[in-house]
Formats: structure tokens, C-alpha cells, sequence
């Protein structure tokens, strides 16, 4: 299932208030959604946004891909940049964490390149029996 960031009409004819919601990708824009993350009225001078930063913070982890509208709205509001930043830390991690997994796990090349070998010679061993026969 495709999770969206995406943008729910509400309102009245003429006077549009938007929910930002995560929702099946598959569902209509206005259907059924599957957790509101915040708001957006375009009516009000200025604009008024209030995003649920925990909330699109968990949702783009658990790899909801946003609209174009929401991901400039959550980058207006610095939820991007944090999610960039979660993410950065996440593959790199720090120098210590890296010291400790290189310690804990011994490099094993030797041994895969030797069963390669051993497993190539008894293969050879079987198609000569064959052709004896």
C-alpha cells in the first residue's frame, strides 16, 4: 500500500479549507484517509498552516511520499530539513557507533571465496561420472 501526504478539501462553494492527511494513494481526494497530520486554510490572511510535526515526521518514515503542495508546506514549516537530517544521521551514525559494529563483526571473505572453489570441483567430479557411464 502507497502512503501520500496529501491534501483533503474541506469547506464550503468558493471558501476551500484543506486538511493535510496521510492516505492510500489508490483512494479519491476526498475519500477515505488514514490519520489527519495537520491543516491548511489559503483563506485567511495570511495563509494559516499547523502541521502536526510528530506526526509528518513518522509518516515520512515509514516512507509516505508527499504531495508537491505538502512537501513545500513541511518545508516552510523545517519538518523536511529535520527529516533529511533523521535520515542523514540514520545511514552515516556517528563515530563511535561505527568503531563498535566493526569491532563486533569480523570481515569474512576468505571463507566465501573457498566454497566458491569447493563447490565448482565437485560439480566437475559429478559430470565426469556421467560421462563414464
Amino acid at each position: 500500500m502507497a502512503v501520500k501526504l496529501r491534501l483533503k478539501r474541506m469547506g464550503a462553494k468558493k471558501r476551500p479549507f484543506y486538511r493535510i492527511v496521510a492516505a492510500d494513494s489508490r483512494s479519491p481526494r476526498d475519500g477515505r484517509f488514514i490519520e489527519t497530520v495537520g491543516t491548511y486554510n489559503p483563506i485567511a490572511t495570511p495563509a494559516e498552516i499547523k502541521i502536526d510535526e510528530e506526526l509528518a515526521l513518522k509518516w515520512l518514515n515509514v516512507g509516505a511520499i508527499p504531495t508537491d503542495t505538502v512537501r513545500s508546506m513541511l518545508s516552510k514549516q523545517g519538518i523536511m530539513k529535520k527529516f533529511h537530517e533523521s535520515k542523514m544521521t540514520k545511514s552515516t551514525g556517528t563515530k563511535a557507533e561505527t568503531k563498535k559494529v566493526a569491532k563486533a563483526e569480523p570481515k569474512k571473505e576468505v571463507k566465501t571465496a573457498s566454497t566458491k572453489t569447493a563447490k565448482k570441483t565437485t560439480t566437475a567430479k559429478k559430470t565426469t561420472k556421467k560421462e563414464e557411464k
